[in-house]
């Protein structure tokens, strides 16, 4: 029986608010007592109801609970709910009234009226309690429950976007080593290897929604060693990442496409070609100073102006965007603009 104390104190805390506003009515009724003793009493049969209920629901089968807001035992299933409410309320209104007699030795026999009303009060007062906090706890479970589902579909969607950006980058490498085999057979096996350990890698982060932006550099080195193969000394490269964000955790994928497209439409049609520098860095946001996550990919190509429009770039561009809204919401962005130098700078901010 595992009982989260941190939800049972909370509980208790609401429960003493409610035997003093209980304690208003019943001073109002038998002003004789005052409020003070009103309270007592309130406490002594809302308290003994509540940890009868509160730790009487433990005894039930999980099976047969609602799930409560921390993943545990919530209020007890059909019949069993009831008749819990019912043992709750009647050791309540049997001892309660006892035990605030015991602790201020009142011996004034109870007139039937009396014991009538006090009766009325214990069962719509607990009943009003309960009511109370199954309907917060059934909120809470449903908000839990919509929150894993909420996480679980954008896992999905992630895991989709990922196979969609697989066999973009697969098929424009068999392109490419589909040509070099003609013209330069060595070059081509050289291609298929570097290729062969990308896809290894590859189908490793495939088990997952995220890993170390260590590892996402990797496969970037991976893939720009692979596009070496088939450029030459045209494609230059450098990569930039601190230790300190070598664990940070990112969604697989993320920046490869950016590459991809810096290749494709900044340097391939570039006769001389060009570099690529990719760096990240930690940063506080202008807004409002909270931290954020800054990485850029440079290249030297031709530019966004004279890069052909092209199927393959806008599809990279646009699941990038859709991957970073999916995992970080508002404060996940990309933007791409035109350097001086005629180059194009791909940014990529999400938050840490």
């Amino acid at each position: 029986m595992k009982i989260h104390w941190l939800s049972v104190g909370r509980h208790f805390l609401q429960v003493l608010a409610f035997c003093c506003v209980v304690a208003v009515l019943t001073t109002a009724i038998w002003p004789s007592k005052g409020y003070l003793m009103q309270v007592s009493y309130a406490l002594s049969v809302g308290l003994v109801v509540w940890a009868v209920i509160e730790f009487g629901r433990h005894l039930v089968d999980e099976r047969h609970c609602h799930t409560d807001s921390t993943g545990g035992h919530g209020w007890p299933k059909g019949w069993r709910g009831l008749l819990l409410a019912v043992v709750g309320i009647g050791c309540g209104f049997l001892v309660g009234d006892r035990v605030g007699d015991r602790l201020f030795g009142y011996t004034n026999v109870s007139t039937p009226r009396d014991n009538t009303i006090s009766l009325v009060i214990t069962v719509v007062a607990s009943a009003a309690a309960i009511f109370y906090f199954h309907a917060r706890g059934k909120a809470a479970a449903l908000t839990a429950k919509i929150a894993t589902a909420e996480r679980d579909a954008g896992e999905a969607k992630l895991k989709l976007l990922e196979t969609q950006l697989e066999p973009h980058m697969l098929f424009n490498t068999l392109a490419n080593l589909r040509a070099l085999i003609t013209v330069d057979p060595p070059r081509a096996v050289e291609m298929l290897d570097h290729l062969n350990s990308y896809l290894r890698v590859t189908l490793a982060a495939s088990r997952v929604t995220a890993h170390p932006l260590a590892r996402e550099f990797e496969r970037l080195r991976d893939y720009l060693e692979l596009m070496s193969v088939r450029m030459g000394p045209r494609l230059r490269f450098a990569l930039d990442l601190p230790d300190a964000l070598r664990d940070l955790p990112v969604p697989p994928l993320l920046l490869q496409p950016l590459v991809e497209n810096s290749i494709r439409h900044g340097l391939e049609p570039k006769v001389e070609g060009g570099e690529i520098r990719i760096r990240a860095l930690r940063e506080n946001r202008a807004a409002d100073g909270l931290p954020q996550i800054r990485i850029e990919i440079l290249d030297t190509g031709v530019g966004l102006g004279a890069a052909p429009p092209s199927d393959g770039g806008g599809f990279g561009v646009t699941q990038v965007r859709e991957r970073l809204a999916t995992v970080y919401g508002a404060r996940g962005s990309l933007n791409l603009e035109a350097t001086a130098a005629g180059g194009t700078l791909a940014t990529v901010v999400f938050p840490t």
